[in-house]
């Protein structure tokens, strides 16, 4: 049980998931912003402004290197780990998203005429645009610089 608690006394962790968050949250305020109502259902989906996983990363990368140091083996890890996360954000799930919107389409007019075809629809929204995940990136960053007294 006590490792559950040196879990929780980890600064850097800590400062990196309440970064998510926060972008979790400023989701729900560009949503807000753009459509003008509340939809509470972008708090738990993926894609969208800013990107929770570049800021978290980000964060998590800042915070490693603020605390043992920019030219540290651990800091060069979570660098290359943001990296890879941000570049699958902004390719790879962003790729998806786009077939997964060409594939729905197909769906539909092909199977317009047979309504009895009841296929789950291909979620569309999987991955962000660069700006996302440079927002996302520059969130992650100044929250770990905020926080930085804490490590």
């Amino acid at each position: 049980m006590q490792e559950i608690g040196n879990i929780l006394d980890n600064r850097v962790l800590l400062v990196a998931l309440v970064s998510c968050l926060m972008a979790q949250a400023l989701k729900l305020v560009v949503e807000l912003i753009k459509n003008r109502k509340v939809n509470v259902s972008v708090l738990f989906t993926t894609g969208g402004m800013p990107s929770a996983h570049s800021s978290l990363v980000t964060a998590l990368a800042a915070g490693v290197g603020q605390t043992v140091g920019w030219a540290s083996p651990e800091f060069a890890v979570a660098a290359v780990f943001a990296i890879i996360v941000m570049y699958d954000a902004a390719g790879v799930r962003q790729a998806a998203g786009k077939q997964a919107r060409i594939l729905n389409q197909v769906v539909d007019e092909l199977f317009h005429e047979h309504p009895a075809f009841n296929q789950d629809r291909l979620k569309e929204l999987l991955g962000h645009t660069p700006f996302q995940v440079i927002a996302g990136s520059a969130l992650g960053i100044t929250v770990s610089w905020l926080a930085g007294g804490a490590y």
